[in-house]
C-alpha cells in the first residue's frame, strides 16, 4: 500500500508512524493545514514536523498555504461546526487530490490519534473523499497510543502545541479564564 498521511503536527504523527511501521506500512507525511493560526503557530508546527521527519527518517511533503482569509471566510457563519464543515474536509480533500495525482492508493490522517477529534465524522468524510478520487481511506483508531506518542514527543523535545490549531480553538482554550475574569 502506498499511503499518504495528512499530518497536522509532529507530536500527533509520532504514534501513527510507529503503529503503521509495526504493520510494515511506510507512510509519506503530507503537511497541508491552512486552518492553523496565527502564522507563528503555523510556522512552529510546520518547522517541528520538518525536524521530526528527519529524526524519524520519513518522507514528508509540505504544501505551503497559510490560509487565514480563506479559513475565516469559510467558517465565520458557523463557528461551532467549523471542524466538520471546513477543517476536516479541506485537509482530507487536498490530501486525496495530491495522492491521486502522485500515485498513492490510500490516505489517512494523524487527526485519528486525538481523543479530542470527531472520529466517526473523520472516518465518514475520509471514506467519502477517498472514494471520489478512487482511493482507499485507511481508518485506524490511533487513540490508544495518544499518551504514548505525546510522551515520546516530549522526550524528543518536540514543540507541543496548546490548542487544536485555529484561532477559535485557541479562544476556547482560554474560555474558562475569560469567564472567570468576567466575574
Amino acid at each position: 500500500m502506498k499511503l499518504l498521511m495528512h499530518t497536522c503536527c509532529a507530536p500527533c504523527s509520532v504514534y501513527c508512524i510507529d503503529a503503521l511501521r509495526k504493520e510494515n506500512i511506510e507512510p509519506t507525511l503530507y503537511w497541508y493545514n491552512p486552518n492553523i493560526h496565527p502564522y507563528t503557530e503555523y510556522k512552529a508546527r510546520r518547522d517541528c514536523l520538518k525536524d521530526y521527519a528527519k529524526i524519524a527518517n520519513i518522507e514528508a511533503i509540505f504544501e505551503e498555504e497559510y490560509g487565514l482569509r480563506e479559513f475565516t471566510k469559510n467558517v465565520i457563519n458557523n463557528l461551532e461546526n467549523r471542524c466538520q464543515n471546513y477543517c476536516y474536509k479541506v485537509r482530507l480533500e487536498q490530501t486525496a487530490k495530491y495522492a491521486k495525482e502522485n500515485g498513492y492508493d490510500a490516505i489517512t490522517t494523524t487527526l485519528l490519534v486525538s481523543p479530542y477529534q470527531k472520529h466517526d465524522l473523520i472516518k465518514e468524510q475520509g471514506e467519502e473523499i477517498a472514494k471520489k478520487y478512487g482511493l482507499k481511506f485507511l481508518y485506524k483508531d490511533f487513540r490508544v497510543g495518544f499518551r504514548q506518542g505525546q510522551d515520546k514527543a516530549r522526550s524528543l523535545g518536540l514543540y507541543m502545541q496548546k490548542y487544536c490549531g485555529c484561532i477559535y480553538s485557541e479562544e476556547e482554550r482560554y474560555q474558562k479564564k475569560i469567564e472567570k475574569d468576567k466575574k
